[in-house]
């Protein structure tokens, strides 16, 4: 569906005002729009991890960890496809207000891709370059969108989203580098072109959402302060959108009709898209590719056996008689 038509729809849960400057801009912040019982839910089960990872030395298929964690002090750049680890991370893509508010941007029938929980831990969370989100997972048309929630307040100190406006309206630029390896952020050249300097930084208090189109440029800064910003972050596309290279987080989810009903015919945007490499293969990190991190070579095997161990379940059906989660 284009803009427009998208736009002739009645709303469930955006103005039409929010709407329109979505598309204007490739980005959206809607301010505590999730209820407090699940961002206090969604806090619960993050601890959890965060405990799990302490027995961790090394990071895996899961739990991304920066360097200098420990046991004492765990500290995580990433918790990969949370949905696949707890269920109340899938309850809350699923069943939340989130594929409703999907479906205010991308058309009534809204179609689950993945998820992701970014920590950007305090007093030195790694920064995230510049990047646009597509070209890590290609899809037959531009409709995916990343909802991220903010389970905490999020401050300008703190190293929050930033979308430079207008820029998925521009173009796709390439992610690797000179020796045409995968690096998954803006070259300095490319960068100037896509003027950062008029970026919007997405703060806000705890139940937020961040939204941001597939190919709008956006990054967030390293956190300086002394209170964390874990985003976890959910995609979704209309369900005419499909996939046609392998998801880097993949999970049993993909592809989850999360809100009206299967496509029966694919979408194509004529616009190209640029491939990555065959995550088939082995992914770590979009932290490690962007810092050029060399892995070990039984870290990338453990991972490879995690990667292939997830998504071995049947798929959940979406019934839209179920009653909706509070």
């Amino acid at each position: 569906m284009t803009p427009e038509d998208i736009l002739r729809n009645e709303p469930r849960v955006l103005s039409q005002e929010q709407r329109e400057s979505y598309f204007e801009n490739g980005y959206l912040l809607v301010e505590k729009v999730i209820p407090q019982e699940w961002i206090d839910r969604l806090i619960e089960v993050t601890n959890a991890k965060v405990d799990e990872s302490r027995s961790l030395d090394k990071s895996d298929a899961i739990f991304d960890l920066e360097p200098g964690h420990t046991a004492e002090k765990p500290r995580l750049r990433r918790l990969s496809s949370p949905v696949e680890h707890d269920p109340v991370y899938w309850e809350y893509a699923s069943q939340s207000i989130l594929p409703d508010i999907a479906a205010d941007l991308v058309g009534p029938d809204v179609k689950f891709h993945h998820s992701k929980l970014n920590f950007k831990w305090a007093e030195g969370g790694e920064e995230v370059k510049w990047h646009q989100d597509i070209t890590y997972w290609p899809h037959t048309n531009y409709s995916p969108l990343t909802m991220g929630t903010l389970l905490y307040d999020c401050g300008p100190d703190q190293g929050p989203l930033g979308a430079i406006p207008g820029t998925h309206e521009g173009p796709l630029y390439d992610q690797y580098n000179s020796k045409r390896q995968w690096v998954g952020c803006l070259n300095d050249e490319d960068l100037e072109k896509a003027n950062p300097a008029k970026a919007a930084s997405l703060c806000g208090p705890a139940g937020s959402i961040t939204i941001h189109h597939c190919r709008v440029v956006h990054g967030s800064a390293q956190n300086k302060s002394d209170l964390g910003r874990p985003l976890l972050l959910n995609v979704y596309s209309s369900a005419d959108a499909f996939p046609y290279t392998y998801n880097p987080l993949n999970s049993r989810y993909d592809g989850t009709i999360v809100r009206g009903e299967t496509a029966r015919w694919a979408s194509h945007d004529p616009r190209p898209c640029l491939l990555p490499p065959d995550w088939s293969a082995g992914y770590t990190s979009l932290y490690a590719l962007q810092q050029e991190e060399e892995w070990e070579g039984d870290q990338l095997e453990v991972i490879g056996k995690q990667h292939a161990a997830i998504g071995k379940d049947d798929k959940p059906t979406y019934d839209p008689d179920a009653p909706a989660a509070e």
